[in-house]
């Protein structure tokens, strides 16, 4: 191979680290790094073995993405809903995240309804009278998520998946349910719980 390949080999090799590193860290991990006996880099975001000495390579961006959308529009009503059923704000926010995206006339295909996505059998008992009203419908999933969180003992993330699957489910397998859709649900709502706490 004469110079020119060798370069453009080095070039190619040292381009596909850089794709794999941003890869895994758009996926927001830690990045660790080891340098083998015949110099050859090898990176991971879950190092598994002692064999190997890691170190750290590129720490984890704790910082809000500029992709993050949010919106102050409901703050106020938030805040309302939050003193009166004593459910952190930022986390109502965060679920009103999860839920619509801040969408007040969002409608699931389950037919959840509004901001806090609210389903029709629910509505009697939270008085909700119109589900796309911003306020009522906020003030009717806090009213909801501090019941679950009163029956599952204050534990945040079974709440959260009473909240999404329904407490039946919950109280079935004792623990969130094995349902992917749950699942995502509560890792998502708790990293933006995150999020907010940073704002």
């Amino acid at each position: 191979m004469d110079g020119r390949g060798i370069k453009f080999s080095k070039i190619f090799v040292v381009s596909a680290i850089f794709i794999l590193i941003a890869t895994v860290i758009s996926v927001h991990a830690d990045i660790y790094m080891y340098i083998d006996d015949n110099g050859v880099m090898h990176f991971t975001n879950a190092p598994t073995s002692n064999e190997h000495d890691y170190k750290v390579y590129i720490k984890e961006k704790t910082s809000i993405s500029t992709k993050f959308h949010s919106t102050d529009k409901y703050d106020g009503l938030i805040s309302d809903a939050s003193r009166e059923f004593d459910v952190d704000s930022r986390l109502l926010k965060a679920m009103i995240k999860a839920e619509s995206d801040f969408d007040p006339r969002a409608i699931s295909r389950k037919g959840a309804m509004g901001l806090m996505q609210i389903m029709p059998e629910n509505f009697k008992m939270l008085n909700l009278k119109n589900p796309l009203d911003p306020w009522q419908n906020i003030r009717a999933g806090a009213q909801y998520f501090k019941k679950l969180y009163e029956r599952f003992n204050g534990k945040l993330a079974l709440s959260l998946a009473a909240y999404n699957a329904g407490p039946t489910a919950v109280d079935r397998y004792r623990s969130i349910p094995p349902y992917q859709e749950t699942e995502e649900y509560v890792h998502r709502v708790l990293r933006y719980y995150r999020t907010f706490k940073q704002l």
